[in-house]
């Protein structure tokens, strides 16, 4: 990239990913009215590049193809060229990866797109070089081939774009209803242990991705007692995990995935999305079998995301880079540079503790990476190093915590990588609900306030004047793209767990509040299901419709849980209706293909599972109320909803379930329900925590 070229329109983008392009001297547009009445004016296809900030693969193509001038000359004179942020734009992204999945059979970032001036795509791929390389065919090779056809063969593209559209609308429509039932979730068990890598941990071969959704799915299996296979695929999964450079072993958090089987090398970029889903996935972890270890790695997600990725407002961040300079004076930025070692650079840093360090962390002369460089992971256990090095496990543990310190005061004095410093309603709601459920699982309960303050950021910034959610935010300024389906359903499910670890109403009735809106903007009445864009999204081709989830959660697959558990909260038949209606719709196609329906099968377990009711009336500023509280916050299993009746701003909801609910001999008393139907009261923790495993009997 050149800045001493003058800017283009990408320079007034509010996204920082479109801004890495502002200088290139390719006449880009964002995606929008101009650049498709430009397209349409001079009757030339659109080239459509959609890429994210943190993507490795799109700063090589915007170096190699974007910035050489022979390329932009052709692209300037023949084509629209449009830059989208996928991340500001998942309805552009869910509609045109359709395109290129259904036209080459897979898809990824960069995705180079080929499209009418209507927005019709008729031609597509993912990354392509600048020139032809085995059988990948070089950019320029592409433009000529595209004009060619656009020039001499416009009725046959036209017939194939509208196949192609046609396409994209089968898969996006719903499929028929099929029952929900165990008999559904045994064989999604089946699916994943076929294809569960039994010494490795994970699902299938290189490159491996973490699956949180799925570990999220196998731990509520779990929990209800499901077969061991569904323990064993936890386990050893969240466990290797940790072990392996996919998790930085120094800073915390996880990078997007390893490019090998054994989550060795990373990819590594670091996303929100992934660590807030993997701290959940961790907690749950910990709360079923109390593995310290896992609190530990849950904990060192956590605190990544406050040191790194927080605004001082109390909004997330959304990515960092995979790539930073090896050097202050270094000419080019390299792939994981920030977070690879030299043995050389840890003995300078190190000294005596060095060669201890280097076995623990599996460092050596040759290196595991490029270019002789070393990625950390856990190499050997405490134990066998204590002995060969004639120490105690407690002090290879206090030597190891110390070398790790001075590591990590180390590696921060290097260049750091980018960060898009964007703030996405969705994937805030996944962090609000990562630290709410970390504050009650964790016992930790200084992470509520961070939820909080993410809440209040996005409830406030994130709105439009008439109080509606908007999808992004950057630098003191909202953008103007409204809300989506997952903006609306992951901030209600942020809520939702943020009400379960303070009992503060107010976040229950701003959920309540978030889900009604957004059934009325997204959920289409006619097909049982829901939208991705409402009535305020631009129109495209296609209205999309994701019905399966990738690397965040579905839209309708989130929606679910919230409904359900709006249903236990309020007694509304009418969100468990809908809910039950779009699991449904997704049935069939969680069974077969459970990788990826982590999420709905999630929602799934929910659905089927003895919800109840945990009615506590008392003050809220009492201990013995807090005590009760606490005792119903804290089981993982049955699912059920901790209703704080005495809270004012919960008693102004008027929810059924506390209605007619008042104290057993003048003390603090809770009610346990399900479906209307309640148990005895008690006032003691211990006795609660019974009446609760009794539901599990």
């Amino acid at each position: 990239m050149q800045p001493s070229r003058p800017a283009n329109r990408l320079i007034h983008a509010a996204s920082p990913y479109l801004r890495q392009h502002a200088h290139q001297p390719v006449d880009w547009y964002p995606w929008g009215a101009e650049a498709l009445a430009r397209a349409a004016a001079l009757d030339r296809p659109i080239m459509l590049s959609i890429g994210y900030a943190a993507c490795h693969w799109c700063h090589v193509m915007a170096h190699e193809s974007f910035d050489d001038d022979a390329i932009a000359a052709l692209l300037n004179a023949q084509f629209v060229a449009i830059k989208v942020d996928r991340e500001e734009r998942p309805d552009l992204d869910a509609l045109y990866m359709t395109a290129v999945q259904a036209l080459i059979g897979s898809g990824g970032w960069p995705m180079t797109v080929f499209l009418f001036p209507d927005g019709t795509p008729f031609y597509g791929g993912t990354y392509f070089p600048p020139t032809d390389r085995g059988r990948m065919p070089g950019l320029p090779r592409v433009l000529h081939a595209v004009l060619e056809a656009y020039r001499e063969r416009r009725d046959a593209l036209r017939a194939g774009g509208a196949d192609l559209v046609a396409r994209i609308q089968a898969v996006m429509t719903p499929a028929e209803p099929a029952p929900l039932n165990r008999a559904l979730l045994a064989i999604a068990l089946d699916g994943l242990a076929s294809q569960f890598d039994d010494a490795l941990g994970g699902f299938g071969g290189a490159p491996k991705f973490p699956q949180p959704m799925i570990l999220e799915f196998l731990a509520r299996a779990v929990a209800r007692g499901a077969d061991a296979r569904a323990a064993t695929m936890l386990s050893v999964t969240l466990q290797r995990m940790a072990d392996g450079g996919i998790h930085d072993q120094l800073g915390g958090g996880f990078h997007r995935y390893s490019v090998d089987e054994r989550w060795l090398v990373p990819h590594f970029e670091k996303m929100l999305y992934d660590n807030a889903l993997l701290a959940r996935a961790y907690c749950a972890g910990y709360r079923l079998g109390g593995d310290e270890r896992l609190a530990a790695v849950a904990h060192g997600i956590l605190h990544y995301l406050e040191r790194e990725m927080r605004h001082p407002a109390g909004g997330f961040f959304s990515t960092q880079d995979a790539d930073s300079l090896p050097a202050p004076d270094a000419p080019h930025a390299e792939e994981g540079a920030f977070f690879a070692w030299r043995l050389a650079e840890l003995e300078a840093v190190l000294g005596a503790d060095a060669p201890l360090a280097a076995e623990a962390f599996g460092v050596s002369a040759a290196g595991n990476f490029e270019h002789g460089t070393n990625v950390l992971h856990h190499a050997r256990d405490h134990a066998s190093l204590a002995a060969s090095h004639g120490l105690s496990v407690p002090q290879v543990a206090g030597r190891l915590a110390q070398a790790r310190a001075r590591l990590f005061a180390a590696r921060e004095h290097r260049p750091r990588p980018e960060r898009d410093e964007k703030i996405l309603t969705a994937w805030n709601g996944l962090a609000i609900r990562a630290f709410a459920d970390a504050a009650r699982l964790l016992d930790t309960p200084r992470y509520a306030a961070v939820a909080a303050a993410a809440a209040d950021f996005v409830l406030t910034a994130l709105r439009d004047p008439a109080g509606r959610l908007l999808r992004h935010w950057r630098d003191g300024v909202p953008g103007a793209t409204p809300g989506f389906l997952e903006d609306a359903m992951n901030l209600a499910d942020g809520l939702l767990a943020l009400y379960a670890a303070t009992f503060d109403g107010q976040w229950l009735a701003h959920a309540r509040s978030i889900a009604d809106q957004a059934i009325g903007q997204f959920f289409d009445v006619a097909s049982g299901a829901f939208f991705d864009t409402g009535a305020g999204h631009e129109q495209l081709v296609v209205r999309p419709r994701e019905v399966s989830d990738n690397a965040t959660p579905g839209g309708s697959s989130t929606a679910a849980e919230v409904l359900l558990t709006l249903a236990a909260f309020t007694g509304a038949a009418h969100y468990r209706e809908l809910a039950e209606a779009v699991l449904a719709r997704n049935a069939a196609m969680m069974a077969r293909f459970p990788l990826g329906f982590g999420r709905s099968l999630a929602a799934a377990e929910l659905a089927l599972a003895r919800t109840a009711e945990v009615v506590v009336v008392g003050d809220p500023a009492d201990p013995a109320t807090r005590a009760l509280l606490a005792a119903a916050a804290a089981e993982p299993w049955p699912p059920c909803v901790v209703i704080a009746a005495s809270d004012p701003a919960t008693a102004a909801l008027d929810l059924p379930a506390t209605r007619g609910r008042g104290l057993l001999a003048g003390r603090p008393t809770a009610y346990v329900c399900e479906h209307g139907t309640c148990r005895l009261p008690v006032t003691d923790p211990a006795a609660l925590r019974a009446e609760l495993a009794a539901l599990r009997a």
